[in-house]
Parts: structure tokens; sequence; C-alpha cells
């Protein structure tokens, strides 16, 4: 019920009423092969990104990344688990190559590729409010790799309620961790705040899925098969649930402190909250769309494998297709889910806080949603 209330209150906000908020490109807009074309603009925390200076052309590539499909291949890059193998020398060289092109400097044979995978690695690596690197378990790039055994074994059937608490547990462990490292860091977060987060989001997915479990165990009516594949679905609410909770609880300090809101030339205006409220719906909302297929596809998938009568013979091969079929899933729904908002959006100065407006000219400001 919590995940669909948070639904029809996102989907309100953001897609009943467009206008009212806006998102930007974040990533690179290059015109080949005429790199003597390019400039480049700083925009502070929000990160860089590299636009032709042909106006026309610019407009062209906005228009692209501002849409679904744009974001979707930028995010694609993003999260490209190859990023992982990166070594402390390539990363060193991508960052020295961007920030020599933004003080103008082209070194010779440097080709429109090798600044697309400058940016590439940039982009996977390091955070752009702080300027440094995630842990590797915790970039978009590793959510797929080490998060799918998680999911595996979330999706187990036959689970007990002992390793019902194991996997949720897990599962909102590793959850808690990549918000925490992708979240809008332009203020500081103390470890208390994470640990009353934690501790939050992983009481609230054991508890939900602990208690959809021995509802389903009590429901005798059900035939056995229909009861396996319900205690097979039975992640997906717990999980979604407990991630709006894991977003709101990981990241409350922005509700409190505010998150900083950049004008066009990427000054920082001021802090404000209802910003943040933004910034955390709409991450939150990609939280719940992010398990549908991971946690429902699979089950109704399995569930029509293993009646399969070469299956029926060779049960040892029940767990490698399923953990494919999971990590298929996953890989395909991770990007989509993120596409659905712009990392940096803009909103309009008039719907934040009066000392907002007071303290700029811009008609829209932009802030960091966060991953």
């Amino acid at each position: 019920m919590l995940s669909i209330y948070f639904f029809s209150v996102v989907l309100k906000e953001r897609f009943l009423n467009p206008h009212k908020s806006r998102g930007v490109c974040q990533c690179l807009l290059l015109r080949a092969p005429l790199l003597s074309g390019l400039v480049l603009c700083s925009s502070g925390s929000a990160g860089s990104c590299i636009i032709n200076a042909d106006s026309s052309h610019g407009s062209q590539h906005s228009d692209k990344t501002g849409s679904f499909f744009g974001r979707l291949r930028h995010f694609i890059d993003v999260i490209d688990p190859t990023t992982l193998f990166v070594s402390e020398k390539q990363l060193k060289d991508s960052l020295k190559l961007l920030d020599d092109f933004k003080n103008g400097i082209v070194p010779p044979g440097v080709s429109d590729d090798k600044l697309w995978e400058a940016q590439k690695i940039k982009q996977a690596i390091i955070h752009p409010d702080t300027g440094e690197k995630i842990f590797m378990p915790f970039r978009m790039s590793g959510y797929v790799p080490f998060g799918t055994p998680i999911v595996i074994g979330l999706l187990l059937p036959n689970q007990t309620v002992l390793s019902t608490v194991i996997w949720q547990w897990l599962n909102q462990s590793h959850n808690a961790c990549v918000n925490y490292a992708n979240r809008n860091a332009t203020k500081p977060t103390p470890t208390s705040k994470f640990l009353q987060g934690y501790v939050g989001a992983v009481t609230s997915a054991v508890s939900i899925a602990v208690g959809l479990n021995v509802l389903i165990e009590k429901a005798h009516r059900l035939n056995p098969a229909t009861r396996m594949i319900i205690q097979r679905l039975v992640p997906f609410p717990a999980v979604a649930s407990a991630n709006i909770c894991n977003v709101g609880l990981m990241r409350h300090c922005e509700l409190s402190e505010g998150i900083d809101v950049l004008d066009s030339n990427g000054n920082v205006v001021g802090s404000s909250k209802i910003a943040a409220k933004h910034a955390i719906m709409e991450t939150a909302f990609t939280r719940v769309v992010l398990p549908m297929p991971i946690f429902v596809l699979p089950p109704i998938i399995m569930s029509y494998l293993e009646r399969m009568r070469f299956l029926q013979k060779n049960r040892r091969l029940l767990l490698p297709i399923h953990s494919v079929v999971c990590l298929v899933t996953f890989g395909l729904s991770l990007p989509v889910a993120i596409s659905l908002f712009p990392q940096m959006s803009q909103i309009e100065v008039s719907r934040l806080e009066p000392e907002i407006a007071m303290a700029t000219d811009c008609k829209v400001v932009t802030y960091n949603k966060g991953l």
C-alpha cells in the first residue's frame, strides 16, 4: 500500500504537471569531428558539460538528452560494469584530459571518442558533488554485479523466516550504501544520521517480508502451487516499500538541511528544502520501479520453466538458469528506472522558498537529484 500511494503521488507531481519541473543534460555534447568548435562550461557541483559552440547544434543535443531515450543512452554508459575495471592510472589520465580540455588545451592526437571515454569513466566513478571516488560496490556500475547474488537469494523458493531475514537484511544494506554513496552531497551527513536511516530501512524491509510470509503460511485454502508463486512474489512489495523508506531515511538530512540549488552560471543560490523533497521523491520513485521486473518476471518465468520435462530431469540446472534470468532482468531494469528523471533537474524559482527567489533573477534553478 505504501508503494502504491507513493507511486500515485509522484505520478501526479511529475507527469500530470510536466511544465513545473524540467531536466538538463549532464553528459558530453560533442559535435564530431570539430574539436575546435567546442567550448566547455563549468556548473559547479552539478558537474561539467561540454557543449558545442554552434547553438543550433547544442539545442538539438539538449533536446535529445532531455528525453527519456537520451537519458537512457547516458545512463547505460554510467552503469557500464566495464568501468569497474578502470585502473587508477586510467582514471587519473581521464581526469587530466578533461581538465586540460576545460582549460582550452587539446593534446595532439586526442579524438572525440577519447574525450567521450574520459567523461564516461569520470561519471561512472567520481561523485559529482564531492569529486571523490565512489566505493566500487556502491557505484551504479556495480549495482547489478554486486546486487544480483542478493536478488537470486531473495527469489529462492521455500524461504524460511531466518533466510528471509538474512536476504532482506543484505539487500537493504546494499541499497542503503548505494543510496548514501549516490546522494546529493552538497551538505554533510553525520554518521549518526546514516546509522539511523540504515536501521530504519532494514527494520522496515524485514518486518514487511516476514509479515507477508506469515500471512501466506496461514492461507490454508491456497493450493501448494499457488502458494509457492505468491511466496516468490512476496519480495516485491517488501522491497518496494522498504526502498521508499530506505531512500527517505538515508537522505532525510537533506529534508532538514536543504540542498544547494544553482543558477544558470552554476553558482550556488542557496539551500532549498523544497528542492530536497523533489529530489528524494524522484529517487524513491525509481526505487519502486526498479524491483518491478526484477521481482515479478523471474518468479513467473521460473514457474513456467520448472514444468518443462527437460528441467524436471535436470534439476541442477534450475539455479544457473534462475541466476541468468535475474541477471538479465536486473541489467535491463536498472537503466530504465534511473532514466525516468534526469540526475540534474530544474525547478521554477517561484515554487521554492521566498529567500531563494530573492537571491536570484533566474526563473529556474538546477539541483542534483542524486541516483
